[in-house]
């Protein structure tokens, strides 16, 4: 056996620059490159096994353990789990900063290798410098914290271990069902000791990631429902885009006229402008999706986890009457809302199915085409809302009175409306943009209103909706597709909680484009709040005399060396994007966007809150006679 003397770290690097993938024939590496942020525990290991030799590896300097790994995350969720960025961190707090990510990461399952330094394997110097102390166990270490959030999950202590725990982690990454974060602690010490590998362990390692087949059984299953069915409606999630079933989806729609609807990561796997693509669905969702959703016998999940804002916390649906039929990669997604499981590829199942169901056709007739329509012109309305002092009419239920929103006008200098300035953008940019956003009323905005003309233009985190992940993943965007214009379509709040990597574009020259929507406060929070009866509370931002906060965002932003622009109408909205277009560096647009200016639910948008049961407030004691009433038609499984 021919044997090659390599220290741990370096025999990581060498083993990262050999993994490729294979789909559908095509091959090419599967790590792009590593983002790292040096610090005792991986600057003498992993740092001097970079500095040495990276090979293809392109290094990235974060600044922020968090900020970085979800920019490793959007990488690799707009490049379809095909490649992966890696994250290097220091031990102690700087792998505690991974937590949020690594569950940011596993809830919308995507492939990223975490590689935090871990405590030392021999304890001899222990308690070394921001290692934590449990008395029930000296093993524990904070990466321990790591575990719940990581799909897999393992702890290097002998230089050997590295080369099954690797092979394992790529097994797990390049698994369609299993996807999600790999996580690898390796002891300092460990990082720098050597040992004598095998070199057929650095050979050329292809992972093929073939397209699961439907049995002969479930597609019979499939097909029968689907002829039984008189109005059938396809939820498209996440897996439709990964599977990249566009085209098989557009056929399955118009030969059998069937409407399609949308999870917040299944949008744009088929283009907004589809005919019978009728958009977002569930609280967030668009009127015309909820109807059809409603009417529905039959839902066929395609790749899709059915969350609770997916479902309106499974209340949506007829349960008397609806069956469901679901095909996803994920046995156990599979079986979500006893449905009948295909457990497959989509894109295969659907071309699969076509045959199957000649001469079948949905009742829907003409009903898909006008509830497209009028879906259109309520979004036409909202595109238009203005602020008027004497009797401003809000989008949701519940309102500052009017006096407040006189004095956010005058506070913030501005009358623009959250759904005029985001129409304005989904109007003024590229149809090719890629957008993002993650958090806050702006998520419910973006899936009822933004037309995603292009496909895969779309990437909204919303499987864990995690605030700060908004800025740092449109570094990933741009990292995965640099000849496209990104924009970050972000609240204050989720702006002022983590933008670190703003400054790593500006530094790299990663052009990324900054849409900061200011209403100087948690404004989705607090619609929340004040929708099940209680008072505006600590969600806004206020000083001690309680003046409203008033950010200089863009002085921020052209203090870190971006473009900046301060946009409060329409007008000047529009000149900021075409001169932001025409930049090559990183740009930030600021608007003043009055509060309670966001878009509200529709039929079916119901969200099952833990409302108090015992409360003072009439509003209040409201909302939990309606959950009450809710539940009792709610599957609770």
């Amino acid at each position: 056996m021919k044997t090659i003397r390599l220290t741990t770290s370096q025999a990581l690097i060498k083993f990262l620059n050999q993994q490729f993938v294979q789909i559908d024939g095509n091959e090419f590496p599967f790590v792009e490159g590593i983002f790292n942020i040096f610090g005792h525990g991986n600057v003498l290991g992993i740092g001097q096994a970079l500095e040495q030799d990276a090979g293809h590896l392109k290094i990235i300097q974060g600044k922020n353990e968090q900020g970085m790994a979800h920019a490793a995350i959007a990488y690799s969720k707009q490049m379809l789990r095909k490649k992966i960025y890696a994250v290097t961190t220091s031990s102690g707090p700087g792998s505690a900063n991974l937590v949020t990510a690594a569950g940011t990461a596993l809830a919308n399952n995507i492939p990223v290798l975490l590689l935090p330094a871990d405590t030392y394997a021999t304890r001899q110097p222990d308690p070394v410098l921001q290692q934590i102390e449990q008395e029930y166990s000296t093993a524990v270490t904070t990466n321990d914290a790591l575990k719940p959030v990581s799909r897999y999950w393992d702890r290097i202590t002998r230089p050997e271990q590295l080369m099954s725990s690797l092979i394992r982690a790529f097994e797990v990454m390049t698994d369609p069902a299993k996807a999600g974060p790999a996580t690898i602690c390796i002891s300092q010490d460990v990082e720098g000791e050597a040992f004598d590998y095998d070199m057929k362990f650095f050979e050329r390692r292809v992972h093929f990631i073939d397209r699961k087949l439907p049995t002969e059984r479930e597609l019979k299953g499939a097909a029968k429902l689907i002829k039984a069915s008189k109005r059938p409606v396809v939820v498209v999630g996440g897996g439709a885009k990964y599977s990249e079933a566009r085209e098989s989806l557009i056929r399955f729609s118009e030969n059998f006229n069937i409407p399609l609807v949308e999870t917040q990561a299944g949008k744009s796997a088929v283009e907004s402008s589809f005919r019978n693509n009728l958009g977002g669905l569930g609280i967030t969702g668009t009127l015309a999706a909820n109807k059809a959703a409603q009417e529905a016998d039959l839902i066929i999940g395609v790749g899709t986890r059915f969350t609770d804002f997916a479902t309106s916390s499974k209340t949506l649906f007829n349960f008397e009457t609806t069956k469901f039929l679901n095909i996803n990669v994920s046995r156990m997604q599979g079986y979500k809302l006893d449905a009948f499981p295909v457990v497959a590829d989509a894109r295969t199942t659907f071309e699969a199915l076509l045959p199957m169901l000649d001469g079948y056709s949905s009742e829907f007739g003409n009903e898909i085409t006008s509830l497209k329509e009028e879906w259109l012109e309520e979004r036409d309305r909202l595109s238009k809302v203005t602020f008027n002092r004497e009797s401003f009419e809000p989008e949701i239920k519940h309102q500052f009175p009017q006096e407040v929103l006189n004095e956010y006008a005058d506070a913030l200098n501005t009358e623009l409306a959250q759904t005029t300035a985001l129409i304005t953008i989904n109007d003024t940019i590229d149809r090719d943009s890629i957008i993002i956003c993650a958090a806050g009323s702006l998520p419910g905005d973006l899936q009822r209103l933004w037309h995603a003309d292009v496909p895969n233009t779309y990437h909204l985190e919303y499987g864990y909706s995690c605030m700060g992940y908004e800025v740092s993943g449109t570094l990933g965007l741009k990292l995965a597709d640099p000849a496209k214009e990104v924009y970050t379509i972000v609240g204050d709040g989720s702006f002022l909680m983590l933008h670190s990597e703003f400054i790593t574009a500006i530094q790299y020259n990663k052009k990324i484009n900054v849409l900061l929507f200011d209403n100087s406060g948690y404004g989705c929070i607090n619609n929340l709040q004040m929708d099940y009866g209680n008072g505006s509370y600590y969600c806004e931002f206020r000083t001690e005399d309680n003046q409203i906060l008033n950010i200089d965002y863009a002085k921020v932003a052209e203090g870190y060396g971006a473009k900046a622009y301060r946009a409060n109408t329409v007008e000047e909205l529009k000149s900021a994007l075409e001169d932001a277009r025409k930049q090559d560096k990183s740009t930030l647009i600021e608007m003043k966007v009055l509060p309670k200016t966001m878009s509200d639910g529709y039929d079916g948008s119901w969200w099952n809150l833990g409302v108090p049961e015992v409360s003072g407030q009439e509003g209040t004691q409201k909302a939990y006679e309606l959950k009450q009433q809710k539940l009792r038609n709610a599957k609770q499984y």
